[in-house]
């Protein structure tokens, strides 16, 4: 952990030569949808940021939209005008744009602007402080209850001089789950997403979220650097078989290099081997191990873009709990080869992505994760247990039909057995962090179909039907079949005829409706109904049937989703 302070200090030596640097927006994937919109609209790929690494930074996403041709913006629909002010008004400090001035400021000293309760906008210093706020009533059958959300919070960015960016987020939650969240809960002793919680009554839950980080760029908007704790996700899919938000927040070093068609990124990250079911006492800290990961991605043509990555986990447990090894931090190197010279074998992974914009209406995006392979053994059709891989691939389809703002986003995501898995102390190098998949949620050994079609007849409401079904193989108790990636790969129960969805084969069925209209600025009333259906064909006393109908209202902050 030293190193990694020490390491942030160097870089911030730099500062003499850095310039303007801005947050980014948090994760939210009805947020990046607009965006999404407007680059497939356009065809070409934004000049500014990759769609792949996200979070997108402020900044960049200004930029994009400042460089929309004139004619996209002339031909727009009423909703996507209104999507278009709304991005700019909520990037204000990085636009030209001045409808967000507000006529009537509250007391003259809050809401100056219309999109933050509080600003502050000097020669050296930009301030932004909203409240977070996000309170919801629900029912679920299974559960027999109510359900609720009550989170307070609040929500910081700014910038100091020209050199520095921050960003923090805090709040507190009570929530209790529908039944097949806390079935999750129960299993994993984590609450998806989070991290440190506590329960109380029957089946309530308490925890507090916090995330934070300061950003700066080295060689003016070329190189960025982040440093804090948060989470990011690369790919261009609902679902990232790289690295996803499924899990806990984490420290990170990320650098992000950007320059002529080619954007190059690292992340260097401290996590936790295990979470709150490994503690054996309270002044105990939790296990920790380490994550290497580096992106390169390069503009084949103005419309297609293809990325290259490469993986590695790794950790010990050993009398200085778990030192980071700062062989990784050379930025620019094939981990193995590193490993091969050190002695280190942590769990690697490689793999590419790719994103193809196509008649200013159409995405084709995928990504294929490689953890293991022999093709001897591949293509002998044997079934051998260690040819591991992950496939994605899907399209985003926008006004279809030439409707407008009728858009269908449909992605098929195939993960095989005993992927991301590992040997040995396999906590110290499986992959995932807190007790939660990095990846995909379902971890490993399934087959997942996902179709999202969003609407948004006027302006201010969005319509978002989503189906997603999965095929999966259990792992029985004392079994192994390769679903369950915190489980060491030497106990696998056969090395031959392997399969995707092999196991105790279950099938899942999730269907969420939600109507959701945004009363003012990042204030919005959600109308949610979420089925979810599974199945076990062996048996059936495992079956679950959930139906949750629920009533938020939220106020700077993403929706809450337990897609799994």
């Amino acid at each position: 952990m030293k190193k990694f302070l020490l390491l942030s200090i160097v870089h911030l030596s730099f500062s003499s030569i850095c310039f303007s640097q801005s947050a980014n927006v948090p994760l939210n994937q009805d947020y990046y949808h607009s965006i999404d919109r407007f680059e497939i609209k356009q065809k070409s790929f934004s000049k500014s940021f990759e769609t792949a690494v996200k979070p997108f930074n402020r900044k960049a996403i200004a930029s994009f939209l400042d460089s929309l041709p004139s004619e996209i913006i002339e031909s727009e629909s009423y909703s996507d005008k209104f999507n278009l002010e709304y991005l700019l008004n909520d990037n204000w400090d990085w636009t030209s744009n001045e409808k967000n001035n507000s006529k009537k400021p509250f007391l003259n000293a809050f809401y100056k602007k219309k999109t933050d309760f509080y600003a502050v906008e000097e020669k050296d210093f930009n301030l932004h402080v909203n409240p977070v706020i996000h309170v919801s009533l629900g029912s679920d059958k299974d559960l027999g209850d109510f359900t609720y959300t009550n989170t307070r919070g609040v929500d910081i960015r700014g910038s100091i001089g020209t050199k520095l960016g921050f960003y923090t987020f805090l709040a507190d939650n009570q929530i209790s789950f529908p039944s097949y969240v806390n079935n999750e809960i129960s299993k994993k002793s984590a609450i998806p997403g989070e991290g440190f919680w506590k329960g109380f009554g029957e089946s309530e839950t308490d925890f507090f979220t916090a995330r934070g980080y300061i950003q700066f760029s080295a060689i003016k908007d070329i190189i960025g650097i982040q440093f804090g704790h948060d989470k990011n996700f690369i790919g261009n899919g609902y679902r990232s078989l790289v690295l996803s938000d499924n899990s806990n927040n984490y420290l990170f070093l990320k650098l992000n290099t950007r320059i002529w068609k080619i954007n190059y990124t690292n992340i260097f990250s401290s996590m936790m081997a295990a979470g709150q079911r490994a503690r054996s006492g309270p002044q105990n800290p939790f296990p920790k191990k380490y994550n290497a990961f580096h992106r390169l991605g390069i503009n084949i043509t103005d419309n297609f873009n293809i990325g290259v990555f490469e993986n590695v986990t790794y950790g010990v447990q050993d009398s200085l709990n778990n030192q980071f090894d700062v062989n990784y931090l050379n930025p620019i190197i094939f981990y193995r080869a590193l490993e091969h010279d050190t002695g280190d074998y942590g769990n690697a992974f490689v793999g590419m992505d790719y994103k193809w914009n196509l008649w200013n209406s159409l995405q084709w995006y995928g990504q294929f994760v490689l953890d293991e392979l022999i093709v001897s053994e591949l293509f002998s059709n044997s079934g051998w247990w260690g040819n591991k891989f992950g496939i994605q691939t899907g399209i985003k389809y926008i006004d279809v039909a030439k409707i407008k703002n009728l858009d269908l986003q449909a992605e098929l995501n195939l993960v095989r057995p005993y992927t991301f898995t590992h040997y040995g102390d396999e906590k110290y190098s499986n992959y995932q962090h807190y007790d939660q998949a990095l990846a995909h949620p379902l971890g490993a050994n399934f087959y997942e179909f996902i179709s999202i079609l969003r609407y948004q007849p006027i302006p201010k409401l969005n319509v978002t039907a989503k189906g997603i079904y999965v095929k999966t193989g259990r792992d029985r108790e004392d079994e192994n079949w390769g679903h369950n990636i915190f489980l060491n790969y030497d106990t696998r129960m056969q090395e031959y005829n392997n399969k995707i969805g092999q196991g105790l084969d279950t099938r899942i069925l999730f269907i969420d409706l939600t109507l959701s209209y945004q009363l003012k600025h990042n204030f919005f009333i959600d109308l949610k109904n979420v089925i979810r259906k599974e199945a076990v064909a062996d048996d059936p006393s495992m079956n679950t049937n959930t139906n949750f109908i629920n009533m938020a209202l939220r106020w700077n902050i993403a929706q809450r989703l337990n897609e799994f």
